[in-house]
């Protein structure tokens, strides 16, 4: 669901219970730019969540992809990633999944270890991408 905020600036939600109670948007749209917010591997529509790394991995990267479709983008569009895991031994586990989605758009990133706001959670994306504009001739 996309709520309008302003003409150059609209609000994504995904419809989990956290943007709700918490008061964010799973991303921004503002001009250009796509905003999306640090997204964990909760199934939004169960609100559950594995206990495996990696299906947390590949769970957050459909979330996202879902808020970049939404905002009229694509992975290609991304050109920053940051990942945030509590547990660094983790990060290399889920290699394999990050390479399938950016091996080929190599976008700026950080890995970050950190604590998390739910210990169920073991790992979180959040990107930027910039929207491609058709330019007139």
């Amino acid at each position: 669901m996309t709520e309008e905020l302003t003409e150059a600036r609209r609000a994504i939600f995904s419809g989990s219970t956290f943007e709700e109670q918490i008061g964010y948007a799973r991303a921004v749209v503002d001009g250009d730019w796509v905003h999306v917010s640090g997204t964990t591997g909760f199934d939004y529509a169960t609100m559950t969540i594995s206990d495996d790394v990696v299906e947390q991995a590949e769970q957050c990267l459909r979330n996202v992809g879902t808020a970049l479709t939404e905002a009229g983008c694509t992975f290609a569009d991304v050109v920053r990633v940051r990942y945030l895991l509590p547990d660094r031994a983790d990060f290399e586990p889920c290699w394999p999944t990050l390479r399938r989605y950016f091996g080929e758009i190599r976008p700026a990133a950080t890995m970050l270890v950190c604590g998390l706001s739910d210990p169920r959670m073991l790992i979180e994306i959040e990107v930027y991408a910039r929207l491609r504009r058709a330019v007139a001739v």
